[in-house]
């Protein structure tokens, strides 16, 4: 199965990063994925672009069709002023509007501080229902002071774990139904 993971964080190295890359290596002890990381910013300009005049480039059309393909994925996105970066909202917009239809999503963000921690209630889970994403019960969310203490790695477990279990139901509900030759013979009254 195909996991993508797209970070959103800004800085190098980044604690999204670092959050989006122990949330795939949960759902990798759970299930058997191939993981491919998609960095938003490295978009930056190709969303800009697409933005203003209707085309992407090729990188970041290879992302967008990577998230189409995607059995699961994972979206981190830093905390800005109680919400989602707005790079992280621009690279959502920019994707075909059924290219999460149906898709199990796992949500995450990062922040300085622990009071932001409803950014993924009050505005992550919303979007990803707004694109007919079906997003994981347990969201993660990590402030500065989360890094090293106790809870994190249990909800990020968790997290996984309810992820893993949906990419495989989701995977048998996008495939064609495929109807075997002697069933449509007889349907047919042959």
């Amino acid at each position: 199965m195909k996991l993508v993971v797209v970070s959103a964080g800004l800085g190098v190295p980044s604690s999204t990063r670092l959050l989006a890359d122990r949330l795939a290596a949960a759902v990798g002890r759970q299930t058997d994925v191939d993981v491919q990381v998609i960095e938003v910013r490295e978009l930056a300009v190709e969303i800009a672009h697409q933005l203003t005049n209707g085309f992407p480039g090729r990188e970041l059309a290879a992302a967008q069709d990577a998230v189409a393909r995607a059995d699961g994925l994972i979206a981190v996105t830093p905390v800005f002023s109680a919400s989602y970066s707005g790079l992280f909202k621009s690279f959502f917009d920019v994707l075909d509007t059924d290219a999460l239809a149906g898709k199990p999503v796992l949500i995450a963000a990062t922040g300085g501080t622990g009071r932001h921690s409803l950014v993924l209630e009050h505005a992550l889970r919303p979007l990803f229902a707004f694109l007919r994403a079906v997003v994981v019960p347990t969201g993660v969310y990590a402030a500065s002071e989360d890094w090293g203490a106790q809870g994190l790695a249990e909800r990020i477990e968790r997290a996984a774990g309810e992820l893993a279990a949906l990419m495989p139901v989701a995977t048998r509900a996008a495939a064609p139904a495929v109807v075997p030759f002697a069933e449509q013979l007889a349907a047919l009254g042959q």
